[in-house]
């Protein structure tokens, strides 16, 4: 299943050079895992709530590439080169797949919570 890093990223300008070195670096890094950008520094129209920062989006062929490229030696020679410069948070997570039901995700949450109940 599908899987993706998602980042929220909030850069203060101007944005150090080592920034830059990441940014040409990291596909690299990305490449032996299957892994690409879907989203790229975009800041997102936010219909509620607050948002500060930018968006980050990357998908993996599956959950274990995700984790695999965070955690070479590659990409951790390279991470620095961000987050010295780029205060934000960083997360890995499973795709829901092509054959998710909200309707019945909601009735198993639903008898689960009245058996409890």
């Amino acid at each position: 299943m599908t899987a993706y890093v998602l980042g929220h990223l909030r850069p203060q300008p101007p944005l150090h050079d080592d920034v830059f070195t990441y940014m040409e670096r990291i596909q690299a890094t990305m490449d032996p895992f299957g892994g690409r950008f879907i989203v790229h520094g975009e800041t997102p129209d936010v219909r509620e709530g607050t948002w500060e920062g930018d968006l980050i989006l990357l998908e993996f062929p599956d959950i274990d590439s995700a984790r695999a490229w965070y955690d070479s030696p590659a990409y951790q020679e390279i991470k620095h080169l961000r987050a010295d410069h780029i205060p934000g948070t960083i997360m890995l997570v499973d795709g829901c797949g092509p054959d998710h039901d909200s309707a019945a995700m909601a009735a198993g949450i639903r008898a689960a919570v009245a058996q409890q109940g």
